[in-house]
């Protein structure tokens, strides 16, 4: 185990900083998943005393990911992230799954939902992983959880929805208690919260299998300012939000991404993100809510990877 406490983004000595969408705001409360396994634990959290308003996220990258055919983690950082085989595949296809009918209010339904949507990810993004070459097979292992600290492979984390892919080897971390509390306040909202967090979570995977979010820590490492250190994490953050809205997109003709869900999925979309008063660690509100909608809203009226190339934009479009 790593003791993550010791890597902050200031650091940057090894792998560790923050990687989610960083922060939302609640709208009024009144508004209206393959292979791999799902591992569950029932601990009960003190979700009465946990706020319900930070959203901060956390995704690792240790040792290289499992070789895919067509895949090579010895290519320059640049070409990884910039040049990579993801972003000339096609379309994403729907994976043809429907959103769970079930309630959030408790872990039980959280995790039935969770788990039905990560079938719906990893069926749509088998094909575009395997055209990149990379192991499309290879699914993250999901956990849905209770509890407000998490050890893991990549180390001790809390209160965060978080990735870790370790020596060939990934799981993606969801605390069911943050959605319970949403649910609380407003049920679509939490629909549309548990849908994005787990679509951004498998971006960071996506990311992992191509080599992208490995390539990203080893230039964020070598980058000698805190300013270029910030904007490659924000790079990397926008461009999990934006995979994690074109395979939402790719399946918006079978999950409600319409009426009150599309008004609170495009509330959280535009509201996640660098918060006043915080580090600039994953993106304005306004570029967010950009990457999101060019995911979502691809070229040609079907969403593809290539539109997520955050590497290619000018610093302006991930500030």
């Amino acid at each position: 185990m790593v003791n993550l406490s010791r890597y902050t983004l200031r650091g940057v000595a090894t792998v560790g900083a923050l990687a989610g969408f960083a922060a939302v705001v609640m709208p009024n409360a009144q508004a209206t998943q393959a292979s791999g396994t799902t591992s569950t634990t029932t601990t009960v959290a003190a979700a009465a005393t946990a706020s319900p308003t930070p959203v901060d996220g956390v995704a690792y990258a240790i040792g290289n990911p499992p070789a895919g055919d067509g895949l090579t983690t010895k290519s320059s950082t640049l070409n990884l992230v910039r040049y990579n085989r993801l972003y000339t595949t096609g379309a994403i296809p729907t994976s043809n799954c429907k959103e769970l009918n079930v309630s959030l209010r408790t872990f039980s339904g959280v995790v039935a939902y969770e788990n039905n949507l990560f079938k719906c990810l990893y069926g749509s993004w088998a094909l575009p992983l395997k055209q990149a070459g990379a192991a499309y097979k290879v699914a993250p292992t999901l956990v849905v959880h209770n509890n407000r600290t998490v050890n893991s492979f990549c180390g001790v984390v809390t209160d965060t929805a978080f990735f870790c892919g370790y020596n060939g080897k990934a799981w993606i971390y969801i605390p069911a208690y943050q959605i319970i509390n949403y649910w609380a306040q407003s049920p679509t909202f939490a629909r549309a919260y548990a849908t994005f967090t787990l679509s951004h979570e498998y971006g960071h995977h996506v990311q992992w299998l191509t080599g992208i979010l490995g390539a990203s820590w080893q230039r964020q490492r070598a980058f000698s300012t805190y300013a270029a250190q910030l904007e490659e994490s924000r790079r990397r953050e926008l461009q999990a939000s934006c995979l994690g809205g074109a395979v939402d997109g790719a399946n918006k003709r079978n999950y409600p991404f319409s009426g009150g869900f599309m008004t609170q999925y495009n509330y959280l979309v535009a509201n996640s993100g660098d918060q006043p008063g915080g580090v600039r660690d994953h993106g304005s509100l306004k570029n967010h809510a950009f990457w999101v909608t060019a995911g979502f809203n691809a070229r040609h009226s079907y969403t593809v990877a290539g539109n997520c190339n955050t590497w290619n934009a000018s610093s302006t479009y991930v500030a």
